[in-house]
């Protein structure tokens, strides 16, 4: 491989990991027993996505181009993106096993004449609330169930099937904490809580993991704690994105956020040849085996694909410096990454070579 060189990582690198997050994904590859990162193949992935991504003309204005996203980058969107990131977590439906990934009794939201499911699911209905009227996306309001009440809520995630979004109660139960939180230390929003961080990605993951117990997606593993926070990782990235890097979306280490460790994006990872299970882990998965939060197989997938996509990234950046076209795509980060895999794995999702593994998780 021309670019093995990219792989290779030194200690003295590690230690000047700045995101903890980062640290924690490469501990858990050097242990990985279930879960590695192919050497062989990688450089293939990376090719793949490169070219993929200057076919489409990649980029963080994606995001905004999605239907349910905010088109207008002002404190509205912050309050949205906060609510939506707070609850954006499992979304998988226990009717697959028996009906299939395309079974459409699952969870699904109906509106504006179309039926979403998956998080396209949670924008749908929070945009469906914001248009009845509802003050939804206002700390303040979820804070308290005397301004919004649990059935208030339930209503506001009525399914068009019969059967309801997952761990509705926990959803409820992250909003009166968060929304708490926001009201008693920040003035009730968000927006203060980015002011705090004096434009660093760093600070933010700090003040939003020290703060709200909900976004603080931390585990043990083989003797020592191991950080993901995939939900305060994207609500950073998100801000980012939606403001493209202007504004309360404007911080100076942004590329020092890892991808967002989900179900989705490692499935896509693992179709891509940028990760590879084990015998025992296919088994698992394609049985729709619960792997339960926490435990060492879902910390591997979920560590191997935080790594995995660090390295694609050290790649597809040396293939941006060696393209000299017109058509070559600005210098990537590990969100830019995240989002087009996601896509990626959204779009193929009925094609791809294994499902997704299924943890219950408030996390992802």
């Amino acid at each position: 491989m021309d670019n093995n060189k990219d792989l290779v990582i030194n200690e003295s690198e590690v230690q000047q990991f700045v995101n903890p997050v980062l640290e924690s994904a490469y501990f858990i590859s050097k242990n990985s027993k279930d879960v590695t990162i192919p050497q062989d193949s990688i450089q293939e992935a990376a090719n793949t996505i490169y070219s993929n991504m200057k076919k489409t003309k990649y980029s963080v204005s994606v995001w905004k181009q999605h239907e349910l996203h905010p088109k207008v980058a002002n404190e509205d969107a912050i309050d949205w993106i906060f609510l939506v990131d707070l609850l954006n977590f499992s979304f998988w439906s226990d009717l697959e096993k028996e009906k299939g990934s395309n079974c459409k009794e699952r969870f699904s939201i109906y509106y504006k004449d179309k039926i979403y499911t998956g998080y396209w699911s949670l924008c749908a209905a929070i945009n469906r609330a914001i248009d009845e009227g509802i003050p939804f996306t206002t700390p303040s309001i979820y804070a308290s169930s005397e301004n919004l009440s649990d059935d208030k809520v339930k209503y506001i995630f009525r399914s068009h099937t019969n059967e309801e979004i997952p761990l509705l109660q926990e959803r409820i139960n992250c909003m009166r904490e968060a929304g708490k939180v926001l009201v008693e230390k920040f003035d009730g929003s968000f927006i203060n809580c980015i002011k705090q961080s004096n434009n660093s990605a760093m600070k933010l993951l700090k003040i939003i993991t020290d703060n709200f117990e909900c976004f603080r997606d931390e585990y043990e593993f083989l003797g020592r704690k191991v950080q993901f926070y995939k939900r305060a990782q994207i609500l950073i990235a998100d801000t980012w994105a939606c403001f493209e890097g202007q504004n309360y979306g404007s911080f100076n280490d942004i590329d020092e956020i890892t991808m967002f460790a989900d179900y989705r994006v490692p499935q896509a990872l693992h179709h891509l040849g940028a990760l590879s299970y084990s015998q025992n882990l296919h088994n698992i998965i394609n049985s729709f085996t619960l792997l339960p939060n926490g435990s060492q197989l879902e910390i591997e997938i979920r560590g191997c694909s935080i790594w995995s996509v660090e390295l694609l990234k050290r790649l597809v950046q040396q293939k941006i410096k060696q393209d000299n076209t017109l058509e070559s795509i600005p210098i990537v980060n590990a969100i830019i990454l995240d989002f087009y895999i996601w896509d990626f794995a959204s779009e193929h999702k009925h094609t791809l070579k294994i499902g997704i593994h299924r943890t219950r998780s408030i996390f992802y």
